[in-house]
């Protein structure tokens, strides 16, 4: 973090806090399949994805999942943070936050099938 501000680091492998899989984009990943699951273009030429991890509303979230994909499609970066966006949240470690994991599992699995992300470790 930086000025209070979550600094997501691209890279060729990703993870999220308190997840123990990482994950990488996957070598089939292409420009319009990003956008079809939901990237948009950001302003250096990359994609970037926020999905809301509530399970009762996709417009209200207590936390949310970002993901930046460099220009080139071989980097990229994952967190999930405070609706704000301005922390990294650990969902893996409460109870809790179960309902949290459920959606960011099915985020994942999407992108998982549509060959955005590999999965590296389990």
């Amino acid at each position: 973090m930086t000025n209070g501000v979550v600094v997501m680091a691209l890279a060729t492998t990703a993870q999220v806090a308190g997840d123990t899989r990482q994950f990488r984009l996957s070598p089939n990943v292409k420009r319009y399949t990003l956008m079809d699951t939901g990237f948009k273009k950001t302003n250096k030429g990359g994609f970037e994805l926020e999905r809301s991890l509530d399970l009762n509303s996709p417009f209200t979230s207590n936390t949310k999942l970002k993901v930046l994909v460099n220009a080139d499609l071989d980097k990229l970066s994952m967190a999930v943070t405070t609706a704000n966006g301005l922390r990294a949240v650990d969902i893996f470690k409460s109870d809790k936050t179960a309902g949290n994991v459920e959606q960011f599992n099915y985020v994942l699995n999407d992108l998982l099938q549509r060959q955005v992300l590999e999965q590296v470790t389990d």
